[in-house]
């Protein structure tokens, strides 16, 4: 069996993840959650841009979307060299093409590379995966997947789906770590990537792993990171504090031995 440490072992920050469809994605992103509109998003887009990172992930949800697009066409960066990522939420399940449009419109974008819906519902109409598709066909957006998917919920949305989803972004930390799911996800070809890999704030206190860091010399928010990394997801930490966007992308610099990949796993 092939040791997890293997799985991140050749990773930089400039190396991507493929999805189903061949589409190539950063293994690391930036993730706008609770960011304020304006400022603050569009500072943080523009440091994490500095550093290298290539790949952020907004939704609809956030309220930031206008920003991260200001972000991106400031930058300067040529736009095949971004992935840009937005979400659909379940109030826009009525009318998923105008929803889509809207946020393509807030974003200032003449593609999207991933939209994924946000939130799993009951009884979902089989009409919000279709237009996700047809925009996808269109080309419009260049993958499709989901969000806080069970696999369950995937399975359900096998039934139907001429295109199979290429993502599922789940929430994923040692306190979150779901070994049936990850690897469902990795038989079905679908990419998991990791929101909140450093909790709610509250992993980076926790003593297992400031113990792990202090044995790495790394910061805890590093170790967490490198964790979801070699699990083989795409995590996207989120902050708005220049000096953490950038140690949050040095994690291609050690490995975390599979002993405590282990003690980070019962964690959960």
């Amino acid at each position: 069996m092939e040791a997890l440490h293997d799985l991140a072992k050749d990773l930089t920050l400039e190396s991507t993840a493929t999805l189903s469809n061949g589409k190539k994605m950063p293994v690391l992103g930036l993730g706008v959650w609770k960011m304020a509109d304006g400022k603050e998003t569009e500072d943080a887009i523009g440091w994490a841009l500095e550093v290298g990172y290539r790949h952020i992930d907004t939704a609809k949800l956030y309220a930031n979307e206008a920003s991260v697009g200001r972000a991106v066409e400031v930058s300067g960066i040529p736009r095949e060299l971004l992935f840009v990522t937005t979400k659909l939420w379940p109030t826009g399940f009525l009318n998923p093409e105008k929803a889509f449009n809207e946020s393509l419109k807030r974003l200032g974008l003449d593609y999207i590379d991933l939209y994924l819906i946000h939130w799993p519902v009951p009884m979902m109409p089989k009409s919000v995966w279709q237009a996700l598709e047809k925009v996808y066909e269109a080309g419009l957006v260049r993958a499709i997947g989901v969000s806080n998917y069970s696999e369950n919920d995937i399975e359900s949305l096998f039934d139907y789906a001429k295109v199979a989803p290429m993502v599922n972004q789940i929430e994923f930390n040692p306190k979150n770590y779901d070994p049936k799911l990850l690897e469902y996800c990795r038989s079905k070809n679908i990419v998991v990537e990791a929101y909140s890999p450093l909790g709610q704030g509250d992993l980076l206190q926790h003593r297992v792993i400031l113990q792990i860091a202090a044995e790495y010399k790394k910061t805890p928010a590093q170790i967490l990171i490198r964790y979801c990394l070699q699990h083989g997801t795409v995590p996207l930490p989120k902050s708005s504090n220049k000096e953490r966007i950038k140690g949050n992308a040095e994690v291609f610099d050690f490995t975390l031995a599979d002993i405590d990949m282990e003690r980070l796993d019962v964690l959960s």
